[in-house]
């Protein structure tokens, strides 16, 4: 058994506690690898922010859950090695699909984790996010449910349909789990296809698809059910057109791609929505710095050639995040 706070980290209470209070979201960005970590943890040591450092099943599979103990450790101590003082960095399992995976998280050094059972019919999402919850607490892990069905697909998540949160349903379910903070579905989705073309208008100016509005009347019910609440926005990357477009330009093939515009996005941080999850609009990013620099230099072999400037570009991706969409910098001095 291996303890969070032993590593440095914290839990998600007090920073959400925090946001809510103060119209503030905390970004939770998911990573793969070092390259993603060092760029999360320079751009939240630089502008002060919390940060929740996401870990999906997948991306667990592919690190190892060893070296992912050592490397949240490792971001603790770098961080500090940047000048920031009090790291507020929290562990977190994304979409965690059974009550083992979350256990053997929180017995992994992790200091928070989801439990999405979404999929599974009321009274058995219920059953299995409580049994999560009463395991957690016990050593002060906190943990995050789901209500509603995201559209999407992202690693090992994926649903042809949305299903909007019931707000009649969210007092029931965050009473009887004993969840910490509840994801819900207002109309993001994951991947960097979040709506079909035919779920779009288009700009008659440029031509560029123009998404569907997320539906701000379904939040703004739960929040009234659930005032001070800890509420969570997955798939909320905005699948930033020039990402897209260097992407397409050095021999990608990304047609239609298309995410929740900023502006949606920083109303959503001013109400109770605390945790807002971005993970594709990073894999943009690095992906479309590292076809850049290899099409500009064929002759470079070197990984640290390209994944040096794949590793600023997505640094500048975070910080942008943190200081113009989400508000979360400043609050970790």
């Amino acid at each position: 058994m291996v303890s969070y706070k032993e590593l440095g980290l914290v839990n998600t209470r007090e920073m959400f506690k925090k946001a809510v209070a103060g119209g503030y979201a905390i970004p939770a960005f998911n990573f793969n690898n070092m390259e993603q970590l060092q760029a999360i943890i320079m751009a939240a040591a630089e502008t002060k922010s919390p940060v929740i450092l996401q870990v999906s099943k997948g991306a667990r599979n592919y690190a190892n859950a060893t070296l992912l103990r050592y490397m949240a450790e490792g971001a603790v101590a770098y961080a500090k090695e940047l000048g920031w003082e009090h790291p507020q960095i929290c562990l977190h399992l994304d979409h965690g699909d059974s009550f083992e995976l979350c256990k053997n998280c929180v017995d992994m050094g992790f200091s928070s984790v989801m439990i999405d059972a979404s999929a599974l019919p009321y009274e058995e999402n219920i059953a299995l996010s409580k049994k999560v919850a009463d395991y957690a607490h016990q050593y002060d892990v906190t943990v995050e449910a789901e209500l509603g069905v995201l559209a999407g697909v992202e690693d090992e998540v994926s649903a042809e349909e949305s299903h909007y949160t019931r707000p009649e349903e969210v007092i029931d379910f965050a009473t009887r789990t004993g969840c910490d903070s509840l994801a819900i579905s207002v109309g993001t989705s994951h991947g960097a296809y979040k709506f079909k073309p035919e779920q779009c208008t288009r700009d008659p100016k440029t031509g560029k698809l123009v998404p569907p509005p997320l539906a701000f009347d379904v939040l703004h019910e739960i929040e009234k059910k659930l005032p001070g609440f800890p509420i969570v926005l997955h798939g909320s990357s905005s699948v930033p057109q020039e990402y897209v477009d260097m992407c397409n330009k050095y021999g990608g093939n990304l047609p239609n791609a298309i995410g929740i515009p900023e502006e949606q996005l920083r109303e959503a941080a001013k109400s109770a929505v605390c945790k807002i999850n971005i993970d594709s609009d990073s894999r943009l990013a690095m992906t479309g710095a590292i076809r850049k620099h290899l099409a500009e230099n064929p002759s470079h072999f070197d990984p640290r050639q390209y994944l040096k400037p794949a590793r600023e570009e997505m640094k500048k991706m975070y910080i942008h995040k943190i200081v113009n969409v989400l508000g979360s910098d400043g609050k970790a001095e």
